[in-house]
């Protein structure tokens, strides 16, 4: 009886199964809940994006002055000292020529600063919106021609020098 129930079960040469296949296309339904506001550039935002974004604006910092290539600036920071279980928070200052500024003005966004101490080139790259940043100050602003100034890394003595940029004062009626 057992050979019998095995002999049902296996099919034969013969008695293969095949699946139906249907000559008609699946029709497959498209949402079209999806509002013109929320797309940009080609991208659909979902709920949670938009949400990110939200948080991404908030963590924004509205009192960094628009910083170009050339300037000399003094970057605040926050140092945070820890000796036998104490914290300590102090400012330190670093003021140099902004070389290049990265990623855009979003969160991400940081500037590359250069500073010669005894002769020995210090860089430091800064995430501008880093709350670790107390302020950032403008000293001096230079005319350059150039988005990155890595030239200036190899430049010594008279070619290392920028030109300052010169204000421009509107008198009226003068």
């Amino acid at each position: 009886m057992t050979e019998e129930i095995k002999k049902e079960e296996s099919p034969t040469e013969g008695e293969i199964e095949t699946p139906e296949v249907s000559n008609e296309p699946e029709v497959v339904e498209e949402k079209e809940d999806v509002q013109s506001s929320d797309v940009i550039e080609g991208e659909i935002e979902t709920p949670e994006v938009v949400e990110e974004k939200g948080i991404v604006e908030s963590s924004l910092r509205k009192d960094i002055p628009d910083v170009q290539p050339g300037d000399t600036v003094k970057v605040y920071q926050k140092i945070v000292e820890t000796k036998d279980n104490k914290t300590k928070e102090r400012i330190q200052i670093f003021e140099g020529v902004v070389l290049a500024r990265k990623h855009g003005k979003g969160v991400s966004a940081t500037i590359t600063v250069r500073k010669v101490i005894d002769s020995v080139g210090v860089e430091r790259i800064f995430p501008i919106h880093s709350p670790f940043i107390e302020k950032i100050e403008i000293v001096r602003s230079s005319k350059v021609r150039r988005a990155k100034l890595y030239y200036l890394r190899e430049a010594k003595g008279r070619k290392a020098r920028l030109r300052t940029k010169e204000e421009k004062v509107a008198s009226l009626g003068e």
